[in-house]
């Protein structure tokens, strides 16, 4: 079996990315299929609870109140919508359910209140559950924790280096902390990036070494496309190379061999040919559903069919056990 490593180097890292493509992906798709379960692939379903007005400028994000972007503010979801999303969600496929609140940070108040209610609501249907809802307190961490949530996602967008130019409302170290708080609190931790947000590869590395270098790797590292809105800063960025992706969804594959990695946003413009690319350089986890909060995606039943052409199935939930009792991603080898 591979080694899981804490302490890859740029140029390790940078070695591995620039790789000949084809064999990259070969590369990446053996430490893949060390993995009996290669073939499973998590589908999670993400649905905005609270939706525009968030006082954050992060460049690309069509919520950010000071964009005209034509989101519109909604105050948050009832609980009753969000558990009939949920069956929705779960009768399509899903083992996953990802609640994105377009929050700063989270407050001690009434509607974390009904984030509390909703996550053991979720849990209760059997399904993981994932909450995004910006920057989190130990104490807020440990709510979650206890109200039964599996996952939290904060994704470090990009590399340290680069991070002033996307987001000045909030500073690297505080997406670190939070990570810090969720680790705490035993909920297993989601944090990836975005390409094509107008960074080098060289702040790509360096995100994937920030991730990589982490005391414990992610559980699940999402690897998205930009999709440029129109009213954002980033609204004339050009679409990223496919390419691109494959080489970031193999080399974080390579660098954290048990880590689950999401295919995530950007899947609208990939053909099936591409996405299988993907899929054979690693990744093992997708968002299904027609949107990701406020950006389309494609339909539950076109990911069936694509998973019933390449041959690749739903992973069940809870496949790393429950909430609080997620078993360590690593096996030192």
């Amino acid at each position: 079996m591979t080694e899981v490593r804490y302490n890859w180097t740029k140029e390790e890292i940078a070695e591995i990315y620039h790789t000949p493509l084809l064999d990259l992906v070969y590369q990446a798709a053996t430490i893949h299929r060390e993995n009996k379960d290669y073939s499973e692939v998590q589908i999670s379903s993400l649905i905005s609870i609270k939706t525009g007005g968030c006082s954050e400028d992060c460049a690309y994000c069509p919520q950010a109140a000071r964009y005209n972007t034509g989101v519109n503010v909604h105050a948050i979801m009832p609980k009753d919508e969000v558990i009939a999303a949920a069956e929705k969600a779960k009768a399509g496929g899903a083992s996953r359910l990802c609640m994105g609140a377009a929050w700063r940070e989270v407050r001690d108040n009434r509607d974390f209140d009904k984030v509390i209610e909703m996550v053991k609501a979720v849990n209760s249907l059997d399904m993981e559950v994932c909450c995004t809802l910006g920057m989190l307190t130990e104490s807020q961490a440990q709510r979650l924790a206890d109200a039964g949530l599996y996952a939290y996602n904060h994704n470090l967008d990009t590399s340290e280096e680069d991070y002033k130019r996307i987001i000045t409302t909030r500073t690297y170290d505080e997406r670190l902390d939070t990570l810090k708080h969720v680790r705490k609190a035993k909920i297993s931790v989601c944090s990836g990036g975005i390409i094509g947000l107008g960074e080098t590869v060289a702040d790509r590395i360096s995100m994937l070494k920030t991730l990589s270098n982490l005391p414990k790797h992610p559980e699940s590292v999402p690897i998205n496309a930009l999709v440029p809105v129109a009213g954002t800063p980033l609204a004339d960025q050009p679409r990223v190379s496919v390419w691109d992706m494959v080489r970031m969804i193999a080399t974080t594959r390579i660098i954290m061999p048990k880590t689950v990695v999401r295919l995530s946003a950007g899947r609208t413009e990939m053909s099936v040919v591409e996405q299988a690319f993907c899929f054979m350089a690693g990744a093992n986890s997708i968002f299904a559903g027609e949107k990701l909060l406020t950006t389309p995606n494609p339909s539950f039943d076109t990911d069936m069919a694509m998973f019933d052409l390449l041959g690749l199935s739903p992973r069940k939930a809870f496949k790393n056990g429950r909430p609080n009792e997620v078993k360590e991603v690593e096996v030192a080898g």
